[in-house]
């Protein structure tokens, strides 16, 4: 459990950092490839959103 949690949270911050570069508002590292490219902000969200989603599953079943 403790290892789905922790990639859970990685995802979710992984998709945030994808998410603001794929927007250009998150610039570093300069010489990145995914800066300024809408189809990063797009997986960035997507990823984000898996990570979320495991992390209610967890608390879902933590629950039950």
């Amino acid at each position: 459990m403790l290892m789905l949690r922790v990639t859970g949270i990685f995802l979710v911050v992984l998709g945030i950092i994808w998410t603001l570069q794929g927007l250009g508002v998150l610039t570093w590292p300069t010489g990145s490839f995914m800066l300024g490219e809408r189809d990063w902000a797009v997986r960035g969200i997507g990823t984000a959103a898996a990570g979320a989603v495991l992390l209610g599953l967890l608390e879902w079943r933590r629950r039950h």
